[in-house]
C-alpha cells in the first residue's frame, strides 16, 4: 500500500479506536449509574477514560500495530484487538493506581468497558476495512504501477505483483520486457518488438511490451504513479539512464536488489509487495503533512462551494445575457501523475473558442507550450471581468472536493500541451494540481515563457510545506482583490 494510503489508514483507525473507547466507556458508566448517583468524583471517573485515550494515541503511533491491517483476516484482527485492549487496561489501570484514583473505580464499569470495547472495536475495524479496501482499489485512488523486468522474470513478476497488490490498492497497468544479448547485457536500442521478432502479449489484462528503447519518453503521457524494476541479472549501469529518466519525471521507483547512484533522489530500503527493494523518490516531505493538506482542501473546498453558489446567482444571468451558451465550461485537464479529469469554470469565452484557437495560434504571446493572448477575441465582455477578478475559477472548488485538485498546487495542463511534454515537464504532475500556486501569485500575465512556469512549479514541489501553502493562499487573496497579474 502506498505511503499516502498508509497515512490515511493510520489516522482513520486512530479516530475509530478513540471513538470506540469513548462510546463504550460512557455506555458502561451509564449502565452502572443510571439508577444510582454514587459516582464519587465524576470528574476523576471520566479522567480514567482520558488515560485510556492517551494510551491509544501512544500505542497507535509508536507500536505501529496497524502495519498489515488491510491484509490480515478476522481471527488475526480479533487477536490484535484483544491484545490492544489488554495492554491498554494493564498500563492505564496501573497509572490510575499510582495516581491514587482507585477509590473512584467501579469494577462493573471497567469489566463492561473492556468486553464492549473489544467487541465494538473489532466490528468497527472490520467494517472500515471493507470500505477502505474498496476505496484504495477504486479507479481514482489505486496506485498504478509500471513493471520493468528481464525476460525470464517478467511473467512471474507481473503475476506476483497483481496477486499481492490487489488487496492493498496496487494495479499493474503495463509491463516492459528487457531483452539481453549473449553476454547478459540489456539491449536498449534496436527493435522494440523483441530481438527474435517476438510479439507483445498479455498476462491477464496487463500488456507486456518487448524492449525498453526510449522507455521514459514512451510513458510521458501515460497515467502511472510508480515503477518497479526487477532486473537482478542485468548490470545496473545498463538501465541507469532509465532510472534517471523516471527521476526526472518525479516518479517513485522501486529497484529490486542493488540500486546505482541516481543523483538527487532520496533513497531508502523498503518493502514493495513482498520484494525487498531500494526505493527512490524526488518527494521529500511527510505524507502526514499531505494528509493535513487534504483536510484543509476539503474544508476550503466546502467553503468555496458555498461562495460559488452565491456567486452563481449573480453571474449566471450575466453570462447568459452576454452570449449564448452554457453558464459553466468544462475541459479535460491532466492531473497528478497523468490522470485525466474534467476541470470546471464559469464560461468566459464564446462557445466556438476551441475551434477559433487554431486561427489565433500565430498570435500566441507565450513562448513554449501554453497559449495566451492579452486581447483574446474569443473572450466575452463578462468573461474579461470574471477573468480579471478570477471569478471564473470558483467552480473548481468542486474539483478540490473530489480530490482532483488542491487549493494550492501546480497548473493542470490541457491534453494538447501534455502531448508535447518531455520528462522534465512531466515532473510538474508529481503533485496534485491546484487552484492557485507560485505561478499565479508571481504575476501570471507578466510571464511570457512556459519554461518559467515550469521553473516556478518545480520550485513549489521541491520546497513544499504547509506554511508555504498558507503564504500562497494569503497572497492569492491579495492578487484576486487587486487584480495583479490576472488578465
Amino acid at each position: 500500500m502506498g505511503n499516502r494510503n498508509k497515512t490515511l489508514q493510520t489516522y482513520l483507525l486512530w479516530v475509530i479506536d478513540m471513538a470506540c473507547i469513548i462510546v463504550t466507556y460512557v455506555f458502561a458508566s451509564w449502565l452502572r449509574y443510571y439508577n444510582n448517583n454514587d459516582w464519587g468524583n465524576k470528574t476523576l471517573h471520566y479522567m480514567v477514560c482520558v488515560i485510556f485515550l492517551l494510551f491509544c494515541v501512544g500505542y497507535t503511533f509508536l507500536a505501529d500495530w496497524n502495519r498489515d491491517f488491510v491484509t490480515r483476516g478476522y481471527i488475526k484482527e480479533l487477536f490484535y484487538v484483544v491484545r490492544f485492549v489488554a495492554i491498554m487496561s494493564v498500563i492505564s489501570l496501573s497509572a490510575v493506581f499510582f495516581l491514587k484514583w482507585t477509590n473512584i473505580l467501579s469494577r462493573t464499569v471497567i469489566l463492561n468497558f473492556l468486553w464492549m470495547d473489544v467487541l465494538l472495536t473489532f466490528i468497527a475495524r472490520n467494517l472500515f476495512k471493507l470500505g477502505f479496501r474498496q476505496f484504495i482499489s477504486s479507479e481514482n485512488n489505486m496506485t498504478r504501477v509500471v513493471v520493468v523486468a528481464e525476460k525470464p522474470l517478467v511473467e512471474e513478476t507481473v503475476r506476483r505483483i497483481c496477486e499481492s497488490g490487489k488487496s492493498v490498492g496496487y494495479k499493474v497497468i503495463r509491463a516492459y520486457c528487457v531483452e539481453t544479448d549473449e553476454h547478459g547485457r540489456a539491449i536498449i536500442s534496436g527493435k522494440n518488438e523483441g530481438i527474435n521478432g517476438d510479439k507483445d502479449w498479455y498476462i491477464g489484462d496487463v500488456h507486456i511490451h518487448h524492449g525498453i528503447q526510449n522507455l521514459t519518453k514512451r510513458l510521458i503521457t501515460d497515467p502511472f504513479d510508480e515503477v518497479f524494476i526487477n532486473t537482478p541479472n542485468i548490470p545496473q549501469k545498463d538501465i541507469e539512464d532509465i532510472l534517471i529518466g523516471f527521476e526526472e519525471m518525479g516518479i517513485t521507483t522501486h529497484y529490486n536488489l542493488e540500486l546505482p547512484y541516481v543523483g538527487k533522489a532520496v533513497s531508502s530500503v523498503d518493502d514493495f509487495l513482498n520484494y525487498t527493494v531500494i526505493s527512490y523518490s524526488m518527494f521529500r516531505s511527510s505524507y502526514k503533512r499531505l494528509f493535513i493538506k487534504r483536510i484543509v482542501d476539503v474544508i476550503g473546498g466546502l467553503i468555496g462551494l458555498v461562495l460559488t453558489g452565491i456567486i452563481t446567482l449573480f453571474l449566471a444571468p450575466a453570462i447568459k445575457l452576454d452570449s449564448p451558451g452554457p453558464v459553466f465550461f468544462s475541459q479535460v485537464r491532466i492531473g497528478k501523475n497523468g490522470r485525466r479529469f474534467k476541470i470546471y469554470k464559469f464560461r468566459s469565452m464564446y462557445i466556438d473558442a476551441e475551434e477559433r484557437k487554431k486561427e489565433l495560434e500565430a498570435q500566441n504571446e507565450m513562448n513554449g507550450l501554453m497559449f495566451k493572448m492579452e486581447d483574446d477575441p474569443r473572450v466575452t465582455k463578462i468573461g474579461k471581468f470574471i477573468r480579471k477578478t478570477s471569478l471564473d475559477e470558483f467552480p473548481q472548488f468542486l474539483n478540490v472536493i473530489k480530490g482532483e485538485m488542491s487549493l494550492v498546487g501546480t497548473r493542470p495542463p490541457t491534453e494538447s500541451e501534455f502531448k508535447q511534454y518531455n520528462e522534465h515537464y512531466r515532473r510538474r504532475l508529481s503533485m496534485t494540481p491546484g487552484l492557485t500556486g507560485l505561478w499565479q501569485i508571481s504575476g501570471r500575465s507578466d510571464i511570457q515563457d512556459f519554461d518559467e512556469v515550469v521553473k516556478l512549479d518545480l520550485k513549489y514541489i521541491d520546497n513544499w510545506s504547509l506554511s508555504e501553502d498558507i503564504k500562497i493562499i494569503f497572497k492569492t487573496v491579495g492578487v484576486v482583490l487587486f487584480g495583479k497579474g490576472a488578465k
